[in-house]
């Protein structure tokens, strides 16, 4: 059932992407020429991008996923960061709490130039990520109600998403894939 969710929103990213290249490549009305100093479109060498959200659903059985990333461009295509991931659930009838969190390095090739889209509105990505997750839990029940369900130790994701600035320094963003304790999240990010 999750594959089949991930897989349906990979394709509906994948269309929204295609559809906004033949928008972004036609339209001159909408996006203006990108300024000599910016000619990756939405990503350039230098940017630093921090990115702050929620996951609109959860691995676990509840609980509302938050994460940070932040990323450097090292050319215009390709940027290297870290990630964190958090996520804790309270069972208030069962008097148990579980929470993960999530570490990782994360590397991007940004797809602006790729697909030629001039817009600085318009970020394409997806990368990878390497990282460690830990999981901890309390309850009444001397610690056996999960058993050895869950285990920390490495973990590895890759990720697919787009930014939208509303200006050259504020925007919005989506990213799916395997990222910590959700497969979509969504929220603001900065470009310093």
């Amino acid at each position: 059932m999750k594959t089949t969710k991930i897989l349906a929103t990979a394709c509906v990213c994948a269309l929204l992407c295609t559809t906004a290249k033949s928008q972004l490549n036609t339209s001159s009305v909408l996006f203006s020429a990108p300024s000599p100093e910016k000619t990756g479109g939405g990503h350039v060498k230098g940017d630093k991008i921090l990115n702050v959200g929620i996951g609109v659903n959860s691995f676990y059985s509840n609980g509302i996923p938050f994460g940070a990333s932040f990323e450097v461009g090292i050319t215009d295509d390709i940027s290297v960061g870290g990630s964190f991931d958090y996520l804790t659930s309270k069972y208030s009838y069962l008097n148990w709490r579980f929470t993960a969190m999530y570490f990782a390095a994360r590397g991007a090739y940004h797809f602006n130039n790729l697909l030629d889209i001039k817009s600085e509105k318009i970020d394409l990505y997806a990368g990878a990520a390497l990282g460690f997750r830990t999981f901890s839990w309390k309850d009444d029940f001397d610690n056996d109600l999960l058993g050895n369900s869950y285990g920390s130790g490495v973990y590895l994701g890759a990720f697919a998403g787009g930014r939208y600035y509303f200006n050259g320094k504020i925007g919005a963003f989506l990213e799916v894939g395997a990222i910590g304790s959700t497969n979509a999240r969504v929220g603001l990010t900065a470009r310093f």
